[in-house]
């Protein structure tokens, strides 16, 4: 029995952590079916178009499949009527014609997809509007008809299955995507703090940077997905802008970080500042890392008390070290990396003021 209920326990772990491929891969076998059924009821000639554009359109989140549905929508329409009207007013009876007339379609068509990636659907919808009445023997006009058809069919059909099966909101998605940036962040801080006191590899540095950066694209992806499920049942959810633009503001005060603690500071200001970076450090990775559960779990955010008397203690030596001139003498470079310490931190100190504002907004 031990081994069964120790299987069982593995099994739902794994079920677990894939729970959103799992989703992903049941809406779109549910959407393929509904589709193919669909196309049957209503008499669609080329069913496997209808099943494919479902499959192709049913996306990880409900704004990304109504993004794509909209684009593919939107191009195929436009591929379908440039298409259908240069085969009926350019004459095309054999196969060299017929070439010229596919160059003249795919041209500008291909051309407009490479300036502006929404209208991918355009060329391979003016190929099929062309060829496929050599198959199907219908008129230009007629394919056209049924290609708009057929993408209608599977773009509702991809919408409706990612809105009520398991459904997974970009929202959603976006503010855990937020909290992981948060607990990278919060990973991370201690490592570039550590540049002050201890030489560290640049390249070290940069996987730390480019690990935030790639948090960050993959967030600001994920929210322009959001504004197409600001429909009804959602318009009243308070707007992401401002938590993005403090996250933003974050990841600037990281580089700023880093670029000041590329070298050691001297080691008469590392017995001055060492310990008070010791305890920014500690305090301002547990506010972060605290930030990013309670921003996940919708709670109210952590107090920033202790984050700030740190931050507010080094900013009091700071001052004394420029009151007493202590800086005069030294390297231009240096001095640089200590003023730019000074403001990347009171920069910190202002943005975890707007995070908690952010948090406490969301929570609600």
């Amino acid at each position: 029995m031990s081994q069964i209920a120790t299987q069982w326990k593995s099994f739902r772990t794994q079920v677990l952590e894939h729970r959103a491929e799992l989703g992903l891969a049941l809406r779109v076998t549910i959407a393929a079916v509904l589709s193919f059924l669909l196309s049957n009821l209503l008499n669609v000639p080329m069913p496997l178009w209808t099943v494919l554009t479902a499959v192709i359109l049913t996306q990880v989140s409900f704004g990304r499949s109504v993004k794509a549905t909209i684009d593919y929508l939107v191009g195929t329409l436009l591929g379908a009527v440039y298409a259908a009207a240069i085969a009926a007013l350019v004459p095309h009876p054999n196969e060299i014609a017929l070439a010229g007339v596919l160059a003249i379609a795919v041209a500008p068509l291909a051309l407009l997809a490479a300036i502006n990636p929404s209208f991918s659907a355009a060329t391979f919808t003016g190929v099929l509007v062309l060829l496929v009445p050599g198959v199907t023997h219908v008129g230009p006009i007629e394919s056209a008809l049924y290609r708009v058809i057929e993408v209608a069919v599977g773009g509702f059909t991809a919408v409706a299955v990612s809105l009520l099966v398991l459904p997974a909101h970009a929202r959603t998605l976006a503010i855990e995507t937020a909290a992981q940036m948060l607990d990278v962040m919060a990973r991370f801080l201690p490592e570039l703090l550590l540049g002050f006191t201890q030489t560290r590899d640049a390249t070290a540095i940069g996987r730390i940077q480019d690990s935030i950066g790639r948090t960050l694209a993959r967030l600001d992806t994920t929210a322009a997905e959001v504004q197409h499920e600001r429909i009804s049942f959602l318009a009243t959810a308070p707007s992401l802008g401002p938590l993005l633009r403090t996250l933003l503001r974050l990841r600037h005060d990281f580089v700023m970080i880093g670029r000041a603690a590329a070298v050691p500071l001297p080691e008469a200001f590392q017995a001055r500042f060492g310990p008070l970076l010791v305890n920014v450090t500690k305090t301002a990775a547990e506010y972060l890392r605290r930030s990013g559960a309670t921003l996940a779990s919708r709670r109210n955010p952590p107090p920033l008390d202790a984050a700030d008397a740190a931050l507010d203690d080094y900013a009091d030596a700071f001052a004394v070290v420029r009151r007493e001139g202590l800086t005069l003498g030294l390297p231009a470079d240096t001095v640089e990396r200590l003023f730019a310490m000074g403001f990347a931190l009171d920069q910190l100190r202002r943005n975890f003021h707007d995070l908690e504002r952010c948090v406490r907004e969301l929570a609600r």
